[in-house]
């Protein structure tokens, strides 16, 4: 069935991926590089099937202390790769869909939510280095991340309200604890831009570099610290912290797969998807 063509496989770092690539240049030190195959390394099923294969054997290897997460060419990610994902969700959202095509809803919006819950379960530190856009559910992975930084060029948006649908991949329940309800909400109700000194200055990312060159190095030597200190510890706080953080995120994201299993397939999203498909603006009649 369609989810089941979603589950992940087991794997192991140096595994061959199709939609990332993991280097490691320096000792306790793990690169997860974002690639594709879609556009601006854009999210397909390739990327949410492997995504949790990959941080479990990351997690399992007691070689890596930290994970930088970063893209290639110049851009961390579009988001969701919506012409890839199609045929995935595609037949669940269309016309009327019965009982249990919203039940396989249901269980695909929760595997993929676990796919990026992934990065948030995972022991080791996960350092997220934003290059260029960061676009929807590029905005869940690094709010699934423990520490993000920035290139001056960096462009965020939480944009699934402009596609017709609730954000649903964690970026609702993360967002709040990092940046405010206030901000979160404004960013959720209009899908906007926001540039690479907004988001430190709402805490968003930690800091800000000058380049692209200068962010890899910024992430790179932070990186180095953490591997530094005793992995015990380290692989100590992150649980710890999140018991209080991903326990609240959890229920959210049941609440929120709940809702899009119900109102997801809509005249709306349909509207949206032909909008994205003809590049012309969506008119949303709230039906």
């Amino acid at each position: 069935g369609t989810v089941g063509a979603m589950s992940p496989a087991t794997a192991s770092p140096s595994a061959p991926y199709v939609s990332m690539r993991i280097e490691t240049q320096e000792p306790g030190i793990a690169e997860v590089i974002l690639q594709g195959p879609g556009k601006g390394n854009s999210l397909g099923p390739d990327f949410f099937r492997e995504l949790p294969a990959a941080f479990r054997a990351l997690d399992a290897d007691p070689a890596v202390r930290v994970v930088v997460l970063r893209g290639q060419g110049g851009h961390f990610t579009y988001g969701l790769d919506l012409f890839a994902m199609a045929g995935t969700l595609g037949s669940l959202v269309a016309g009327a869909p019965g009982a249990s095509d919203r039940l396989r809803l249901l269980a695909l919006i929760h595997e993929l939510q676990d796919a990026i819950t992934s990065v948030a379960r995972c022991r080791k530190p996960v350092v997220a280095a934003v290059a260029g856009y960061c676009i929807g559910g590029g905005l869940d992975l690094i709010a699934a991340c423990d520490v993000r930084l920035a290139s001056r060029d960096a462009k965020l948006s939480l944009r699934e309200v402009k596609v017709g649908m609730v954000a649903d991949l964690g970026s609702l329940q993360r967002l709040p604890p990092l940046i405010g309800e206030g901000n979160t909400r404004e960013l959720a109700f209009t899908g906007g831009d926001i540039d690479a000194a907004r988001a430190l200055r709402i805490g968003l990312v930690n800091e800000v570099f000058e380049s692209e060159a200068e962010l890899l190095d910024g992430a790179r030597a932070l990186a180095r610290t953490i591997a530094a200190q005793s992995p015990l510890v380290v692989q100590g706080i992150k649980p710890v912290m999140n018991d209080r953080s991903e326990r609240a995120a959890a229920d959210g994201l049941r609440t929120d797969a709940l809702w899009n299993s119900a109102f997801l397939p809509s005249e709306d999203v349909q509207e949206a998807l032909a909008a994205f498909a003809e590049r012309r603006p969506p008119a949303f009649r709230g039906r």
